[in-house]
């Protein structure tokens, strides 16, 4: 009897925990390339942006790829960022986060970059 409560309760324990996976993207899969040469002191960093994308899978089924899920993400972040003028979004990165729980996979698309604002 002992050793069926332990084996159960070893079962329960593994049944009930989960990963969690993060990466960053190392490739620039940005369609939205603009050449900026910041060599002069002609511009003034605003702040930052991010924008988050969230999708759940069963079994492997169901959401969007992981392309479409950074795109999402870069939207997102471009929408937040409320551009006037003559700014722009530098250092774009995205962050990939996946967390498991069985036959349960919740990915999560982070991108974030840095506003800057030219003044001449």
């Amino acid at each position: 009897m002992k050793k069926f409560l332990i084996a159960c309760t070893a079962c329960l324990a593994i049944l009930t925990t989960s990963c969690g996976i993060s990466r960053h993207a190392t490739d620039n899969r940005n369609i939205t390339q603009t050449e900026v040469v910041l060599a002069k002191k002609n511009y003034k960093v605003i702040g930052m942006v991010s924008g988050e994308s969230s999708q759940n899978y069963w079994l492997g089924i169901g959401g969007l790829s992981k392309k479409s899920l950074g795109e999402s993400a870069m939207s997102e972040m471009y929408k937040n960022a409320n551009l006037t003028g003559a700014q722009a979004i530098i250092n774009v990165n995205i962050t990939y986060k996946n967390k498991y729980i069985l036959i349960y996979n919740g990915a999560t698309a982070i991108a974030t970059g840095t506003i800057i604002e030219f003044t001449d």
